[in-house]
């Protein structure tokens, strides 16, 4: 039987405002970014396969503060630590201007200058594939992206897809990976592409 790499240990580390108050980056880190109720605690939690692990808000775009959390995989008795962050969910927030603006200039300067992010995993819903917030968010990545770094496309909610949709997808986005937490669909994949890029593990 085919050995998946799974997740040993995860744990809720800490929450920051802003990059000042991030914790040290001594890890390489996973940042897990898209729209409010993109599914973005969800498929964290899917990942981990710990249900309450990343808490999601009932209000779209009321979670605001970058969440660290500490990850160990484990793959054939080899271990590989990490921090997967979570970022407030773009659009919807329901404040004021200058709040928002605040939260914007916190978020993009985490973005650009936090020297521990390895992979950016840019969910999006599978059934809004072309949103055009989604597609100024890649475009931004792209001219932000160091060297060392790489951007996931996930599509979520891959369960409400029909064969045609998710043909198109294949064909539009050559190298995302469509999932669905909620039948669990393809979450192996997400796995490997962390473990491949960031350590260089081969998978069969």
């Amino acid at each position: 039987m085919k050995t998946l790499p799974k997740i040993v240990k995860a744990s809720f580390l800490t929450s920051a405002v802003s990059i000042k108050d991030a914790p040290a980056p001594s890890k390489s880190e996973v940042v897990f970014m898209g729209r409010s109720n993109v599914g973005k605690s969800s498929t964290i939690n899917t990942l981990t396969n710990r249900k309450g692990l990343a808490k999601s808000s009932s209000t779209p775009g009321k979670t605001q503060l970058i969440n660290f959390f500490d990850i160990e995989y484990k793959y054939n008795d080899a271990y590989y630590p990490l921090y997967f962050v979570d970022l407030p969910g773009f659009g919807y927030a329901k404040v004021s201007k200058s709040t928002k603006e605040l939260w914007q200039k916190n978020l993009l300067e985490f973005i650009q200058k936090r020297e521990a992010i390895r992979i950016f995993i840019h969910l999006r819903d599978a059934r809004h594939p072309k949103n055009a917030i989604d597609e100024g968010v890649y475009e931004y990545l792209l001219s932000i992206k160091k060297p060392d770094q790489e951007i996931l496309t996930i599509f979520t909610k891959g369960d409400k897809l029909k064969q045609k949709e998710k043909t198109f997808l294949k064909k539009e986005f050559p190298n995302s990976i469509v999932i669905s937490n909620f039948k669990k669909i393809n979450i192996h994949l997400l796995h490997q592409k962390i473990l491949s890029y960031l350590f260089g593990v081969k998978f069969d």
